[in-house]
């Protein structure tokens, strides 16, 4: 894999939702926690703590938590873009920026997100590469599973360690 691309990945899935109720999922700390993560708290640029059912917009500040893993990890991020309808950008782990867009494509609704690794480590750009390609592959389905049916697929037992759904 000489030549293989490690900058970046895009990984599409179909939801059987209205494209706000996908957005809504990931803009808002009440979507994030139904699917995705532990604690969600965003930040406005003045430092006000956002309601949970307000979507985040941009120069907002995050903290995500998630299940599984300590609370040490946890980093403050920002919200490079949110558009109010289809379209989020957020700056992620070891200086990565994901590209979250909801659209439609024969008639199906897709959410896509695009993940860049902008570092010139290429070491450092598969590691994201592959251990994000792997969380996203997940959770994206879990989100699908949330909005289509409701069952949560997460893992929320912390002392159950090194599976596919954490």
């Amino acid at each position: 894999m000489d030549n293989y691309n490690w900058r970046q990945f895009t990984k599409r899935i179909t939801i059987k939702s209205a494209a706000q109720n996908i957005y809504d999922a990931w803009t808002t700390q009440q979507g994030l926690e139904s699917w995705f993560l532990r604690l969600a708290e965003c930040r406005t640029p003045e430092g006000i703590l956002r309601k949970r059912d307000k979507a985040v917009e941009k120069g907002d500040s995050y903290k995500w938590l998630w299940f599984g893993y300590d609370d040490a990890i946890a980093e403050e991020k920002q919200i490079l873009s949110a558009n109010g309808k289809d379209e989020l950008q957020f700056s992620f782990s070891g200086g990565c920026i994901v590209t979250v867009t909801v659209k439609q494509e024969d008639n199906e609704t897709i959410c896509e997100l695009q993940q860049h690794m902008p570092m010139d480590d290429e070491s450092e750009q598969r590691y994201f590469f592959i251990e994000c390609g792997k969380g996203w592959t997940f959770y994206m389905t879990n989100l699908k599973s949330m909005l289509e049916g409701g069952i949560d697929l997460r893992n929320k037992n912390e002392h159950i360690q090194n599976v596919i759904n954490a």
